[in-house]
């Protein structure tokens, strides 16, 4: 068999474990497809996503399943602003031998494993936010003096609620940068809310059950490197990626006027990534103008922000990336 042969036929196998995947996860967090999606984006791209949403609306209850189901050792922890970074990272305690002989031991604290969730992340103080910044970029942590490399994979899904801000520190750039995407958990419809209660309320609920191996997602993160993207979609990436920088020559007004700073490379990386996973997660082998329109608000909408006079006014940030990115796509259609 010929190279591309091979690779059409790793892609359609990965395909098939997917499309299980996502049927075993939806057992448990019923409904909610597009997070679902932006999730499994998220892992099969090798990247950290930022799930916004009220409390109870599943988003640990997701995280966990998808420890179950992507077959990872994952780990939880719970930010609070007395949250200190050893206690994410771990620390050395002073062992005593029966010779009577001592030494430090390091013990590994909760960030050691292959799926963090990082409950609330907006309510740990600047200092710990910054312990966990080293981890999600690197994969290691320096303890000591000593560099350790985490797991591998290693994906952090934090969570914030949008609506109570009293008593957080909100996540600096450098960090919310970090982050392939943003995922926003919004409330169930009447018909998945349905569901919900006659699946949760019951003697028994479904489980899940385990479809990938770790190796098998390493596995997976490799062939999505490999997946072509077409020279119109590197063009249109680029399009959207500098079109909301508002010093860009040729910016439109309303950007110029609108945004206070735009995204860097780093979010035209992201959406190289993720439009191969979109199209992979809908069974096509390379992805095209409609992936980069999809993935321009949950790879854009935390990489920039509004000015004060787009604030003072009320614009939506989602709107302007939408309406933007739909028009680049109708242009490029014409074109």
């Amino acid at each position: 068999m010929s190279e591309p042969a091979d690779l059409v036929a790793e892609i359609e196998r990965l395909e098939t474990k997917l499309k299980e995947a996502k049927t075993s996860i939806t057992r448990r967090f019923i409904g909610q497809e597009r997070v679902v999606d932006l999730t499994l984006t998220a892992l099969l791209c090798g990247g950290h996503a930022l799930l916004i949403g009220l409390p109870g609306l599943g988003k640990t209850r997701l995280v966990e399943t998808l420890s179950t189901v992507m077959g990872l050792d994952g780990n939880r922890i719970q930010f609070t602003p007395d949250l200190m970074p050893a206690d994410i990272l771990g620390s050395e305690v002073l062992d005593t031998a029966e010779d009577g002989s001592r030494h430090f031991r390091f013990v590994p604290g909760p960030v050691f494993c292959q799926l963090l969730m990082a409950d609330e992340i907006n309510r740990a103080s600047p200092r710990t936010q910054s312990a966990l910044l080293q981890a999600m970029q690197e994969k290691t942590v320096t303890v000591a003096g000593e560099d350790r490399s985490l797991g591998a994979p290693f994906h952090v899904l934090a969570t914030q609620n949008p609506i109570e801000q009293e008593g957080t520190y909100p996540l600096p750039e450098a960090q919310l940068d970090r982050f392939l995407v943003q995922i926003d958990v919004n409330y169930p419809d009447r018909s998945t809310e349905r569901d919900i209660l006659l699946a949760t309320t019951g003697i028994e609920e479904d489980d899940s059950n385990q479809v990938f191996t770790h190796q098998e997602l390493l596995d997976a993160q490799t062939l999505l490197r490999r997946m072509p993207v077409g020279e119109s979609v590197v063009e249109m990436i680029l399009d959207l990626v500098r079109a909301f920088r508002p010093e860009e020559p040729g910016v439109s007004d309303r950007v110029a006027e609108t945004v206070a700073w735009g995204p860097g490379p780093r979010a035209a990386q992201a959406l190289m990534m993720t439009v191969r996973a979109r199209a992979l997660l809908q069974g096509r082998l390379a992805p095209n103008a409609e992936d980069v329109i999809d993935m321009a608000r949950p790879v854009l909408s935390h990489r920039m922000a509004l000015n004060f006079a787009a604030r003072a006014r009320g614009d939506s940030l989602a709107d302007l990336i939408e309406t933007t990115a739909a028009s680049l796509g109708s242009t490029e259609a014409a074109a």
